[in-house]
């Protein structure tokens, strides 16, 4: 029995025993597992900080994500660690950096973990290829930290490593003219800057800043805010004025750079056009991650619209450079691709005398040939000087434009407005091709003035010249309202919309600017009154005047309307057959007549030897009938017997001078330059 005893007691303290040592093995698996948990979860914050802040280049905060032994190790201070990386990632201008492949892995071995990611990153250069990187985490005052080296910049460098960029800067092509001349070209000018150090003291220095500021035509208020500048130094040049025209002036503290930069031959003439440059901003930067401060982009015109083939592509290299051992390590590079040569149809001459013929009107002239659709040229006037906007335009001088009731900054020529008189032309086409219209038709009309019947109330059409008989001829040379209106009553809305469609109104031409589709009506031809009105060009009839002289174009070209074209590698449609030959050369007879007759509206612009083909045209815009409204004028011209150009010019505001004659008056002289 107290065998027994003694045996059980034994088991008991046997039993007890493997229990606790199950409970300490179990806890300290616990104790363990907890903390390898915790271990692993800020080794995974610790890289996440580290990453997140080089991605946001926020470098001021790395000191506190990696250890100070790795920083000792490596022979950098938090301070020197922090301002290398913020010099090398200024130096080449890196952006939008992204981490991806983010891993954290424990190596067992070592106590620590491994930690890898890549990087990607935008560069002066562009997109710079994904690098990769690996580092340690361990460790250090009860915290996980990155064990940090200069490889963590780049991959490979070391300590004396520096990152250098070179680039060979692009240049930007340029727009040329038909036969090559340029309309936007690189050109070497001078730039004139303030050395302050040369200004002298006290009063001399103000004295010399108001000379300066007189000479140049800038406020003072703006040359001291430029030489306030942050980076600026006694002996610094500071630029104030590009000099795209002149010679240099001589003056105290003023000195001179040669630098190259955009100019614009024509300038004024085809401001328009071909727009400007200028520096980009902070978002366009934002839009486009291949442009780097400090660049000029295209701001409007063919510059902004071409900007892209014009500027091409810098080349460069990003180096890991070793001062020691002299060995070098490509982190990019690009080779330069020079921007493209943009070649238009326009004639520079063309253009600058049309331009010149306006003399500051407000209007425009669209000239195009009507058998090709090559345009040569497209002028608004009044203008504004493009090689000033590219120098620095003031903010005086840019206020008088804005502020000019012209508005110089109004391209006309893609503007639409009522057509007027010369819309009469697609009448009596439409009228040919549908059978309304007859060249031998006579209508018998009376007095100046007529309206359908009593349903029109006070409304009547009005016409300048009391012809009794009137027939399609007689109507064109004397620009008779009444007749068109009775034919487009007679044809009736159906037939006039569908022969309308053969003119494209409500489409887009393929051109590198905007411009709203022609309309017919704002919505339909609801009343006769706007179908008889619209008949004569008035109604609610918008066109552009390149629309206008696109269609027209069928009475030059045997009746097919060909389609705009701005460069000389541009593909249009196909010509478009918007009424038969015939009737496109009975519009195109009355149109002589208009210039060969002397009651023609168009008889002024008569060239000897030549048969010139024209229509005037004026539309006026009123609030209601009864009252005087504004007049524009409108000329189409063409050579009947050598279609080769198709003129159509319009002035604004021509009320009280001349009428639509103020057109041909100004027009003139550019027509007879094209036979001399």
């Amino acid at each position: 029995m107290r065998r027994q005893k003694k045996s059980n007691k034994k088991w008991i303290w046997i039993s007890l025993i493997v229990v606790l040592v199950l409970a300490i093995g179990g806890g300290a698996t616990y104790y363990f597992m907890n903390s390898s948990a915790k271990n692993e979860k800020m080794a995974n914050e610790a890289a996440e900080s580290f990453t997140t802040n080089v991605k946001k280049q926020n470098f001021t905060k790395l000191s506190d994500d990696v250890t100070k032994k790795s920083l000792k190790t490596s022979g950098f201070t938090a301070k020197e660690m922090e301002a290398k990386y913020k010099t090398v990632f200024t130096g080449i201008d890196a952006r939008d950096i992204k981490v991806s492949d983010l891993k954290v892995t424990p190596d067992d071995a070592k106590n620590n973990y491994k930690l890898t990611y890549s990087l990607e990153m935008t560069t002066t250069l562009g997109e710079m290829a994904k690098q990769k990187y690996s580092a340690t985490i361990s460790s250090e005052d009860d915290a996980w930290k990155v064990d940090w080296q200069p490889n963590l910049i780049f991959p490979g460098m070391v300590k004396s490593d520096k990152v250098r960029l070179t680039t060979d800067e692009a240049k930007r092509g340029q727009i040329q003219d038909v036969n090559g001349k340029g309309l936007a070209i690189n050109k070497n000018v001078s730039e004139a800057g303030i050395v302050p150090n040369d200004l002298g003291e006290g009063e001399a220095k103000t004295k010399n800043l108001e000379a300066i500021s007189k000479k140049f035509d800038i406020p003072v208020a703006d040359l001291e805010k430029k030489l306030s500048q942050s980076w600026v130094h006694p002996d610094t040049f500071v630029p104030i004025k590009v000099l795209t025209t002149g010679s240099p002036v001589q003056m105290t503290g003023v000195s001179y750079a040669t630098i190259e930069t955009r100019y614009y031959p024509l300038s004024q003439a085809a401001a328009h056009l071909i727009g400007y440059v200028g520096e980009v901003s902070a978002e366009d930067i934002e839009k486009n991650k291949l442009l780097n401060a400090g660049d000029l982009i295209g701001k409007a015109g063919l510059e902004r619209y071409y900007d892209k083939a014009l500027r091409g592509v810098n080349g460069g290299r990003i180096l890991i450079v070793n001062d020691e051992t002299k060995e070098e390590t490509v982190l990019q590079q690009n080779e330069k691709k020079d921007g493209d040569t943009i070649k238009l149809t326009i004639d520079s001459q063309i253009q600058q005398n049309a331009f010149n013929a306006l003399k500051g009107e407000a209007g425009s002239a669209t000239i195009i040939n009507p058998t090709n659709g090559n345009l040569a040229a497209l002028v608004s006037s009044p203008s504004y000087d493009t090689n000033q906007m590219v120098a620095g335009i003031s903010s005086e001088d840019y206020k008088k434009y804005t502020d000019d009731k012209k508005l110089p900054f109004l391209a006309r020529y893609a503007t639409r407005y009522a057509p007027g008189s010369t819309f009469k032309t697609i009448t009596a086409a439409v009228g040919l091709e549908n059978g309304t219209t007859k060249p031998d038709k006579v209508r018998e009309i009376s007095g100046l003035q007529w309206q359908k019947d009593k349903s029109w109330g006070k409304y009547f059409v009005t016409r300048v010249h009391d012809i009794p008989k009137v027939s399609m001829v007689d109507a064109l040379v004397n620009s008779d309202n009444i007749y068109f209106a009775q034919e487009g009553l007679e044809m009736g809305e159906t037939k006039f919309q569908d022969g309308l469609k053969k003119f494209d109104f409500g489409e887009e031409f393929d051109l590198p600017f905007n411009m709203e589709s022609a309309q017919v009506s704002n919505d339909g031809i609801k009343s006769d009154i706007l179908l008889a009105d619209t008949a004569y060009g008035q109604g609610e009839l918008l066109m552009s005047p390149i629309q206008q002289a696109v269609a027209y174009t069928p009475f030059a070209n045997n009746g097919k309307m060909v389609y705009p074209k701005l460069t000389a590698t541009q593909e249009t449609k196909a010509a478009k057959d918007s009424m038969s030959a015939g009737t496109a050369n009975a519009v195109k007879s009355a149109l002589v007549q208009a210039v060969s007759k002397p009651e023609g509206t168009a008889h002024k612009l008569q060239i000897a030897g030549h048969n010139i083909a024209a229509k005037t045209g004026t539309a006026e815009l009123k609030q209601k009938q009864g009252e005087s409204g504004l007049e524009n004028g409108f000329l189409l011209a063409f050579d009947s017997d050598k279609p080769d150009y198709l003129v159509l010019a319009m002035i604004e505001d021509v009320n009280g001078r001349g009428g639509s004659g103020l057109v041909i008056d100004k027009m003139k002289p550019v027509i007879e330059s094209f036979y001399k």
